[in-house]
């Protein structure tokens, strides 16, 4: 590989930190808003209930609380994944390099 292609692919990298953490954090922050609604209508569509149960209710039993919790875990895994494939998507269309070079590398981790 030549100097100059060298310098563009550096260079190019050096700008996803502007073009991606901007785009996956909108990103994020929108897909956890959507989850919690769909979470909240599965709910509802599920148990005829407004309210999940949460951990501390006293009144709800093992069965309702852990269905609950692996709902909401299930429907937020899968909007973090959209969004993270949506932003990482955007960034090589706008730079043409994959935001993350370490394969399944979120959030900075190895």
């Amino acid at each position: 590989m030549s100097k100059r292609n060298k310098k563009n692919k550096t260079s190019k990298k050096l700008k996803l930190p502007l073009t991606h953490k901007p785009l996956g954090l909108a990103l994020s922050w929108a897909s956890g808003a959507l989850a919690g609604l769909a979470f909240q209508q599965t709910w509802k569509a599920i148990r005829h209930e407004e309210d999940a149960p949460d951990a501390l209710d006293r009144d709800r039993g093992w069965g309702e609380v852990l269905l609950a919790a692996a709902l909401q875990g299930a429907i937020f895994a899968v909007a973090r994944s959209a969004a993270d494939r949506t932003s990482a998507k955007a960034a090589e269309r706008s730079t043409g390099v994959w935001p993350i070079s370490d394969k399944g590398a979120r959030d900075g981790g190895g």
